[in-house]
């Protein structure tokens, strides 16, 4: 989060004491939404580690998720080079938009947010005992059957390959990129961290 040292350089004057926020999903890059802070409420997010807006239109402050529950958990801030805005990396509890939309901008497209939105779902089941689904089944029956899984799709996913059958590939792919998330999040790791590794390799190549 931004250090407390970092707020003189806030230009809140240039900003007639209103900064404009844009808030980014920390794990996918999305970005989820727009909205204002004065400096009582930059204060509040940094104390209390949720988003928290200044309303223009009610003249309050504004917690985002006070009412809907889909908090904004504040992973990391920061100001733009001419210090007269802020990003704020989230991570987002439930959905943004009062529409019902991870984000608040339409954008119709296909793209590696589904991952992290998938496994959203993947850790809400991994936590949620009383759900009878496959993936919490298959939570409950241990590390190593979800490894034991993983293995299995993988050599399918070869034989498809050999095979050259694309229908097939495609379909043993996708079960094995799923059940390597879940065992991801069985060992407490997500795509962001196997992401930044392979960021950090391919610097060495």
């Amino acid at each position: 989060m931004l250090k407390t040292h970092d707020l003189p350089n806030l230009d809140w004057i240039k900003t007639n004491g209103m900064m404009p926020v844009i808030i980014q999903n920390y794990s996918s890059d999305e970005v989820l939404m727009h909205g204002y802070m004065n400096k009582e409420a930059l204060l509040k997010t940094q104390k209390e580690g949720l988003v928290t807006f200044y309303s223009r239109t009610k003249n309050a402050l504004w917690t985002k998720g006070e009412t809907s529950g889909n908090y904004l958990k504040v992973i990391e801030m920061s100001t733009d080079c001419d210090y007269d805005s802020l990003l704020i990396l989230v991570k987002p509890i439930g959905k943004t938009c009062h529409l019902g939309n991870n984000s608040c901008f339409s954008l119709d497209k296909c793209n590696i947010d589904f991952l992290f939105q998938l496994e959203n779902v993947i850790e809400h089941k991994k936590n949620n005992y009383t759900c009878d689904s496959y993936t919490a089944n298959l939570y409950k029956s241990g590390t190593y059957r979800i490894a034991q899984k993983v293995g299995e799709e993988a050599v399918e996913t070869i034989l498809s390959a050999v095979k050259k059958d694309r229908n097939e590939f495609i379909n043993e792919s996708s079960d094995l990129i799923y059940h390597l998330i879940v065992l991801l999040h069985d060992q407490d790791l997500d795509l962001k961290t196997i992401i930044k590794n392979l960021k950090k390799r391919s610097r060495n190549n």
